[in-house]
């Protein structure tokens, strides 16, 4: 059953640590679960690491936490070879995409490759919740800021853009993400936008940001906008602890 609307849920986090498995989903991913608004069924949620290359081990633990989680795991890889014959039907028949992080530039090219960017359109707009970490925050996006190039952050500016907004990841746990993000939004590299620190998310509903919400205490989120003079100008927003 799909969402009543088109639905993303974009974080810097959705997972915590676990003693048996490593890592297991936080409340950021039981939430995006919870707005596929299902019952009656396990739940459908399909995992792409795409932006670690495909790790076997990610997805391997993945599907291990679906069993624990009640959840009927589903991965798509796309290394050597799509492990699906039909990709679109099968992220169609989903009611959550969730996406790891790590490289956004390569998880975008190899999307675009595979013709995944036209099939994620159709699939948010089908309802299909989709979230995300980091890479799998910002794709979602216009663009936003990235180590996929090397350890100096650059920018990311050809996101997919179902929402046309720029997207700030990490904002309080990696030193050099704040100050680039705003120098991007005041000089208009990036359009203005959303950030999100450790533990956060945004929730939208179509391409409107509805909420903010948390899984940490004291996780903030933010708006970012172009000011005067060259400048940004941050607003901190009201964040509902989960």
């Amino acid at each position: 059953m799909p969402a009543d609307e088109p639905t993303i849920l974009a974080t810097s986090g959705g997972i915590r640590r676990s003693a048996r498995l490593g890592w297991e989903p936080g409340a950021l991913t039981h939430h995006a679960v919870e707005l596929a608004g299902i019952s009656g069924r396990a739940p459908k949620v399909c995992f792409l690491a795409t932006a670690c290359g495909d790790d076997k081990s990610l997805i391997s633990t993945f599907h291990a936490n679906a069993v624990q989680q009640g959840w009927q795991g589903s991965h798509l890889s796309l290394f050597p070879m799509p492990n699906l014959a039909d990709v679109r039907e099968h992220l169609l028949e989903q009611d959550v995409v969730w996406v790891w992080g790590g490289s956004v530039a390569g998880l975008l090219a190899m999307w675009r490759l595979h013709e995944l960017d036209a099939v994620f359109r159709e699939v948010w707009q089908a309802g299909v919740v989709l979230t995300g970490v980091s890479a799998g925050s910002i794709c979602w996006h216009v663009g936003g800021t990235t180590d996929s190039f090397g350890p100096q952050l650059r920018p990311i500016t050809d996101g997919l853009g179902l929402l046309p907004c720029s997207n700030g990841v990490h904002y309080d746990s990696e030193p050099a993400r704040r100050p680039l993000f705003q120098q991007l939004v005041a000089d208009e590299t990036l359009p203005p936008g959303y950030a999100t620190d450790d533990g956060a998310g945004l929730l939208y509903r179509g391409t409107t940001m509805v909420e903010a919400l948390a899984e940490t205490d004291g996780a903030g989120a933010y708006r970012v906008e172009p000011g005067p003079g060259g400048t940004a100008v941050e607003t901190r927003l009201e964040v509902r602890k989960l």
